[in-house]
C-alpha cells in the first residue's frame, strides 16, 4: 500500500478553546489510483493532506507513505520525503520569481538529487510550456503558473502526489486542461494522487472519493 493513514487525530488550540479538527481518520491510497478529499469547509480536509505531507504532526495515529512511518522521523527525514517520495500541489502557486520557468521546474528535482534534464522537457512539451522556459512567473497567465507548479512537482518523479484545490484559482476550461494532464502525467508514472477538491466534476474523475464531515469520514 502506498499510503496507510489510520486513526489520525487532530486538535489545535483557539481563543475559544481546543478545536478538534480531525477525530479518527483513515485511509489508504495504492499505486496507479487517485482518490479525491471532498467535504465543507472546516472538515478537516486540507489539515489532513499537510499531516500526509509531513507539514504537520497528529496527535495521535499513524500515517505510512510507501512504508515509512512519517510519525518517526525528523523535520530533515520529512524534508527529504517531499524532496522525493511526496509531491505536493498547492492552490497557491509557490514559484520562486527570481528563476525562470526551465528553473522553476527543475528546482524540486535538483533538491532531492533526481534532475532528469530530459524528463523535465518532456513535461514542459506536454504542459504546453517549451515556448515559456526562458520567462519569469511574472510573465505567465495564471494557468501557465499553474502548469508550471504541477511540472515541478512532477519533475522528481515522486510515488504519491498531494493536491490542495490544484485548480482552484483557474477558470473553467483552464482547469479542465490542467486537471486532464496532471491525471495522464499520473497514470503514466503509476503515481498515487490524492485530491482535495470541492468540485464535483474534479472529484468525479478520479477512481474514488472520500469525503470528510466534522473531522470524521461521511
Amino acid at each position: 500500500m502506498l499510503l496507510d493513514v489510520q486513526n489520525i487525530h487532530k486538535t489545535y488550540q483557539s481563543a475559544d478553546g481546543p478545536s478538534a479538527v480531525l477525530r479518527g481518520v483513515g485511509l489508504s491510497l495504492a499505486a496507479g489510483e487517485t482518490l479525491a478529499l471532498t467535504g465543507e469547509s472546516g472538515s478537516g480536509k486540507s489539515t489532513l493532506l499537510h499531516l500526509i505531507g509531513g507539514l504537520d504532526t497528529p496527535d495521535q495515529g499513524q500515517i505510512l507513505v510507501d512504508g515509512q512511518d512519517i510519525g518517526a522521523m525528523d523535520d530533515n527525514g520529512r524534508a527529504h520525503l517531499r524532496r522525493g517520495t511526496l509531491g505536493v500541489v498547492f492552490q497557491q502557486f509557490n514559484l520562486i520569481p527570481s528563476l525562470r520557468v526551465r528553473d522553476n521546474i527543475a528546482f524540486q528535482a535538483r533538491l532531492a538529487g533526481q534532475h532528469d534534464a530530459q524528463w523535465a522537457g518532456t513535461l514542459a512539451d506536454r504542459m504546453g510550456l517549451a515556448d515559456h522556459l526562458n520567462k519569469y512567473p511574472e510573465q505567465l497567465s495564471g494557468g501557465q503558473q499553474q502548469r508550471v507548479a504541477i511540472a515541478r512537482t512532477l519533475a522528481p518523479r515522486p510515488r504519491l502526489v498531494l493536491a490542495d484545490e490544484p485548480t482552484g484559482n483557474l477558470d473553467e476550461t483552464t482547469a479542465a486542461t490542467v486537471m486532464d494532464l496532471m491525471l495522464e502525467l499520473v497514470r503514466e508514472t503509476n503515481a498515487g494522487l490524492l485530491m482535495v477538491t470541492h468540485s464535483e466534476n474534479l472529484a468525479g474523475r478520479l477512481s474514488r472519493r472520500l469525503h470528510l464531515r466534522a473531522g470524521l469520514v461521511a
